[in-house]
């Protein structure tokens, strides 16, 4: 049966932020804050995250996953009816994430420690996935594959994904750099360029339609937010 905001998942509460975790979330606030080019690429990911959203209908019951310190926390919050929950593996950056916002905010957040790639959520338990920076992680056709099966489980209705793709010239410059890499025996990106087309077939492969997609930079950025939508 659905996800219902007071089931007991949602009353769960995460254990105290470890000193990894303050490490991680300080590096991350340190990188999200300097710099106007920074600020810039921020602005630009919060303006794709409601563009996505308004295109997957203005979702009412969301998963945000996963929600590192929840960084698009406030622009999930901004339709005032929707329920929003986060869910990370590491209970310690849910922690953080609930000290970098304001307390109205975090009121407007439910969340849950979980573990991939195996969620424990049951099926159709949200109106929309919101997974932003997972899949370009998933070095493998399979890995992916094993991913969009379990959040396709998981939706009732939509997915919203971002990652990586070709054609464009930090893709270009990207390979590029990685021959280098291998030449100097340094160890590769974990984050990987997957092709338009491959992705776009996996994504019908595994039960969704694309409703459309957004560049942050067309043309040079590799950085593409897809909109999905369940097929039965």
């Amino acid at each position: 049966m659905p996800l219902q905001p007071d089931s007991p998942l949602d009353a769960s509460r995460p254990e105290g932020p470890t000193a990894q975790d303050r490490e991680l979330a300080r590096r991350f606030l340190d990188k999200r804050g300097g710099g106007l080019r920074r600020k810039l690429a921020l602005w630009r990911d919060l303006q794709l995250a409601r563009r996505a959203l308004k295109a997957a209908g203005e979702p009412g019951l969301v998963l945000d996953m996963p929600s590192g310190l929840g960084q698009f926390w406030p622009v999930l919050a901004e339709y005032g009816n929707r329920v929003i929950l986060a869910a990370d593996d590491s209970a310690g950056l849910l922690a953080v994430a609930r000290q970098s916002h304001p307390a109205e905010l975090v009121r407007r957040v439910s969340q849950l420690q979980i573990s991939l790639p195996v969620l424990d959520l049951p099926a159709n338990a949200v109106d929309c996935v919101f997974c932003m920076r997972l899949l370009q992680f998933c070095a493998t056709r399979d890995q992916r594959l094993a991913l969009l099966k379990e959040l396709r489980r998981i939706t009732r209705d939509t997915l919203i994904v971002s990652l990586w793709v070709d054609g464009n010239f930090k893709a270009w410059k990207r390979k590029r750099s990685a021959v280098q890499r291998a030449m100097n025996n340094r160890e590769p990106s974990r984050r990987s360029v997957v092709g338009k087309a491959s992705i776009e077939n996996e994504f019908r492969e595994t039960g969704f339609k694309v409703v459309g997609h957004h560049d942050v930079l067309p043309g040079v950025s590799m950085w593409r937010v897809y909109v999905l939508r369940k097929e039965f």
